[in-house]
């Protein structure tokens, strides 16, 4: 650490102070690089030192925060401020967007067109429309007198802490051909299936293991929330557009892929309470399936496939079988994600990453990791 110059320090807006953006918080408090606060908001109100003071102690930034009479959040001023803030400065000016806000998604070609960095667990604007997409992976051309457009750093849209996004990066950029990506890529529905499909007849109902996900803070609030493979088929989107040939696969984003939905038609207007209430009611329809697919030597697991090779390409996210010797049938242990690459390079034995692929604590280590690599 004794080599980074003062100059070296970078400016970071922190935006979303979430569960994912209070442990981001206390990383940057305890880390050695030199990461000066220049912003931080939450839904209601923003403070700014982009002056290059601080008025608060960086370890009371939620008591400042609260008892300020500051201004509503708005990005546009948070934009000017940061913008300027990196003509001025020699040390590069980031965005931190901890949030899942479509709004805030929206404008990251505004700041990456004034200079400023962006770096999200978000996964809004890399899954959405085509058009926001290119935006932010495009951009203004610029004369050489004008400051360089930011660069947008996004790991943790996929997997977390996981290195997913960099991997398949690597994999592109150093020439090799990606043919197949396939994994477990929510770690809700992975804990549910580890838990309900073993490779035997029998065992817990389905509604009885979404009970226990919930109470453990594994489902979101609404558990069809994650059950509908939403999320799931926002990773893949992400994902299949940094490979070659594919970004205009899916020119409406996630809805594109049109996952396989675990919700019952009945119940896909019903709030929380009643989902819960009723989803045993449908517990003997994915029984059948389990009980099938255990007299078939397999086990359930809902994956992701981004197939290369398949036509112009193909991406699919829905329950499938897999052998009991898989190793998303034998590696996998409460909320992992696991995800394979098939490559020209990884032919016979596919390069495999596996882990937490969720949690406030992974997450931010992800948000962390896109802001050291500015450094």
């Amino acid at each position: 650490m004794s080599s980074l110059a003062s100059t070296k320090a970078i400016h970071v807006a922190v935006v979303g102070l979430g569960g994912v953006g209070k442990e981001l918080m206390k990383q940057l408090i305890e880390t050695p690089y030199p990461i000066k606060i220049a912003a931080i908001s939450n839904s209601r109100k923003m403070l700014l030192f982009t002056d290059g003071t601080a008025c608060f102690s960086r370890v009371q930034w939620a008591t400042a925060l609260d008892a300020a009479d500051a201004p509503d959040t708005d990005l546009d001023v948070l934009r000017d401020a940061l913008g300027a803030l990196a003509r001025k400065s020699p040390s590069m000016v980031v965005l931190v967007d901890n949030t899942s806000s479509e709004a805030v998604a929206n404008v990251y070609p505004m700041f990456l067109d004034a200079g400023v960095h962006v770096v999200t667990p978000n996964k809004k604007a890399f899954s959405g429309d085509l058009g926001l997409y290119k935006s932010i992976i495009g951009g203004e051309s610029r004369s050489p007198a004008e400051l360089p457009r930011g660069a947008f750093y996004n790991e943790s849209t996929v997997g977390a802490g996981l290195p997913i996004i960099s991997t398949l990066k690597d994999l592109v950029n150093t020439g090799d051909k990606v043919k197949k990506i396939e994994g477990v890529f929510s770690g809700t529905l992975s804990y549910i299936f580890n838990e309900y499909s073993k490779g035997q007849e029998g065992g817990p109902s389905f509604s009885s293991i979404v009970q226990v996900a919930k109470a453990n803070g594994y489902t979101e609030p609404h558990p069809g929330d994650d059950l509908n493979g939403a999320d799931v088929a926002r990773k893949l989107t992400i994902l299949s557009r940094m490979i070659p040939g594919l970004l205009d696969l899916l020119p409406n984003g996630y809805v594109d892929v049109r996952p396989t939905s675990l919700v019952p038609e009945a119940l896909r207007g019903a709030d929380a309470q009643e989902f819960m209430q009723r989803l045993p009611e449908f517990d003997s329809d994915i029984s059948r399936k389990r009980d099938g697919a255990a007299r078939r030597g397999n086990v359930l697991r809902y994956v992701g496939v981004i197939d290369v090779a398949k036509g112009q390409g193909e991406v699919k996210a829905k329950l499938e079988e897999y052998p009991k010797t898989h190793a998303f049938a034998t590696s996998l242990q409460g909320s992992d994600n696991i995800i394979m690459f098939h490559t020209e390079r990884y032919g016979a034995r596919p390069l495999l990453i596996q882990g937490a692929g969720a949690g406030n604590a992974v997450t931010a280590m992800g948000v962390m990791s896109d802001l050291l690599k500015l450094f």
